[in-house]
């Protein structure tokens, strides 16, 4: 089932205009830039927030990094073929696909963009009425653009969900033990960083 729904996927992104197939492949990529510069933008936000809340901000790129670490981990164990290699009577993706050894499952920029949707959302909630389209999208240009089956970015949404909402709540009273430090500290660019300078 998930097989034909990817052949279906991909026949409607063939029989698409071109400027939406052009538009699905700078998103697949363009996307993750997109949230590195929301990350920052939610560092600058909370630098002049209590410890806890500042400390978030800057665990949610580390947050999404780990998630995207287990998901390479898993898929280094499940070795699933991509589906332009595997699909029968599929058509050739609209970018190049991976080399045999860079597996499906699970998406990782599915992944990330689950896990960035929620790090982000622990310290900005507001902004998951952008992130939350952001991450369907990532995940649904993945298969559109002929490189995962749906189920691998699904699996991606809800691994970087889960795994960064876990590795924050494990990690944020530590974290806003060290930022406390950092906002003490001695060092002019660390405590720039920690917002220590805008605090009144």
């Amino acid at each position: 089932m998930d097989s034909d729904l990817y052949l279906e996927i991909s026949d409607v992104a063939h029989g698409s205009p071109t400027w939406v197939q052009h538009l699905a492949e700078l998103w697949t990529e363009a996307g993750l830039l997109l949230y590195g510069v929301l990350f920052l933008v939610a560092w600058w936000r909370r630098r002049r927030s209590e410890t806890g809340a500042f400390a978030v901000a800057v665990l949610a790129p580390l947050a999404t990094a780990v998630a995207y670490v287990c998901s390479e981990l898993l898929k280094s164990v499940i070795d699933e073929e991509r589906p332009c290699r595997a699909a029968v009577g599929a058509t050739a993706p609209l970018v190049d696909c991976p080399p045999h050894g860079d597996w499906s499952f699970p998406s990782n920029h599915a992944t990330i963009a689950g896990a960035a949707t929620v790090a982000l959302a622990l310290t900005w909630r507001g902004i998951l009425w952008l992130t939350t389209p952001m991450a369907l999208l990532m995940a649904f240009s993945r298969v559109f653009v002929g490189v995962h089956y749906p189920r691998d970015t699904v699996a991606g949404l809800v691994l970087g969900a889960l795994g960064a909402f876990i590795f924050v709540r494990l990690t944020v009273h530590p974290a806003a033990r060290v930022a406390e430090a950092m906002r003490g500290s001695a060092a002019g660019p660390v405590r720039w960083f920690a917002g220590a300078s805008d605090l009144k």
